[in-house]
């Protein structure tokens, strides 16, 4: 094992053995290396006359561009926009992406929490998990509605094995059931990956406050019995909050700092919450109980991700960085996101009024949802997937067969005043197919 790997071992074993013991063989190995960009670093430093060591190509003092590239990007510099962003991101973008968080989850104030690193999208957050923490064999929890990429990342690339449980339970979330599944999974384990995705994809529902506080509940006392948790926070559409039980705090506050063997990990993006699909600036935090909030836990962890950010891909796009900061920074930034929450919260309205219709009752039922961008259907007398491709064929209308019954409808991507019209083509199709049968 490299020294640097051990060196990061030890520090993460002084602070909380638990979470050296959480670490996949990969995530014991990984370490960031003190080659080119630590030199690099220290010579922006201390390279006063001439600086030759980073990989790019200078100009009058200002990084090298086309004026055929920088037309395009106005209001934006080369210095600003093209250099290398280093692998744990921004500095300032980081700090001010916490600050948010702190803004919108008060109740992490007071509780430990790493600086956030900057990922190329919440996906490849999931990613970095994945290969830190799990290990082949290692349980992982899921619903059975779950968006289906965790088991590309978790199940074909690093082996783990799948524990379900239903997740709705009389109109709402299941805390029994995951609570038995939680149970089932430690049997005969140490360790216990859990993935929480509220608002979910694809049934567009969040906890509830008491919902909230029994997946708490149930994760802590499991790390008190002794299995260890790693408990990630899928935050993807964080924000979108729409009905007034829906808990507008991450379920990430109520597990940061609560047990030495509760590892927190919150995987949120700029992706939806600022609404830049495209741009690709994710965030990876870490919380731990039993230590301080200044651990030294925290910088060994986040040296580990820079290993893994710098051995993937060096590191995420600068010009995709500045952009979200300049957002973040705006003295507008929440009062912009709140009117486009508001105009979500009156497509999701809509759509509970269009489907309070009872003659749909005789083509499916509606699962509950309260947030996010999607809604699913659970189809009584017809295939998700035979319908959906009807549905393209013969009324060019496009929605997502998640299940054997379920279909989900992005109702994020549908105008109000077409909601309506949609519902009502997707009910014809059903009627199609069941007259056909």
């Amino acid at each position: 094992m490299n020294p640097l790997a051990t060196e990061l071992n030890e520090i993460i074993r002084k602070e909380n053995p638990e979470v050296l013991e959480m670490l996949s063989g990969l995530g014991r190995e990984m370490y960031f290396p003190k080659g080119i960009l630590t030199q690099s670093a220290e010579a922006k430093v201390k390279a006063k006359r001439f600086n030759a060591t980073l990989g790019v190509a200078t100009e009058q003092g200002k990084h090298m561009s086309l004026p055929s590239l920088m037309k395009h990007l106005p209001g934006f510099t080369p210095d600003e926009a093209l250099p290398y962003a280093g692998p744990a991101g921004l500095p300032e973008l980081r700090a001010v992406w916490k600050a948010k968080t702190l803004k919108d989850n008060p109740s992490l104030a007071a509780k430990p929490m790493g600086l956030p690193i900057v990922t190329n999208g919440l996906t490849h957050g999931l990613s970095i998990v994945a290969d830190l923490f799990c290990e082949a064999g290692d349980p992982l929890l899921l619903p059975d509605q779950i968006w289906g990429n965790y088991r590309l990342t978790y199940c074909i690339r690093r082996g783990a094995q799948v524990v379900t449980y239903p997740f709705y339970d009389r109109g709402g979330f299941n805390v029994a059931g995951f609570r038995a599944a939680l149970a089932k999974a430690a049997v005969g384990k140490s360790k216990v990956i859990v993935l929480l995705n509220f608002p979910n994809n694809p049934t567009g529902y969040s906890l509830t406050r008491p919902e909230a506080l029994g997946v708490a509940q149930a994760l802590i006392a499991a790390a008190e019995a002794g299995t260890r948790i790693v408990a990630v926070a899928d935050d993807a559409y964080y924000s979108l909050f729409y009905d007034a039980d829906a808990a507008t705090e991450s379920v990430f506050s109520l597990l940061a700092g609560a047990h030495p063997r509760l590892l927190a990990v919150k995987c949120d993006a700029a992706t939806k919450e600022v609404f830049v699909w495209g741009l690709r600036v994710g965030f990876l935090s870490f919380s731990a109980g039993g230590g301080r909030a200044d651990s030294p836990l925290y910088d060994a962890l986040e040296k580990k991700v820079c290993g893994e950010i710098r051995g993937v891909m060096s590191n995420c796009a600068m010009l995709s960085q500045q952009a979200v900061l300049r957002a973040l920074k705006s003295p507008t930034f929440f009062e912009e996101r709140a009117a486009k929450r508001e105009l979500m919260r009156a497509r999701a309205d809509e759509v509970k009024r269009v489907l309070a219709d009872p003659k749909y009752a005789a083509a499916w039922e509606m699962y509950p949802f309260n947030s996010g961008y999607f809604m699913c259907l659970r189809l009584k007398k017809v295939a998700a997937e035979a319908l959906r491709k009807h549905l393209l064929d013969a009324y060019g209308v496009g929605t997502i067969a998640t299940a054997e019954y379920d279909l989900r409808v992005a109702f994020s991507c549908v105008e109000k005043e077409n909601i309506a019209e949609v519902f009502e083509l997707i009910f014809q199709g059903a009627m199609d197919l069941q007259g056909a049968k």
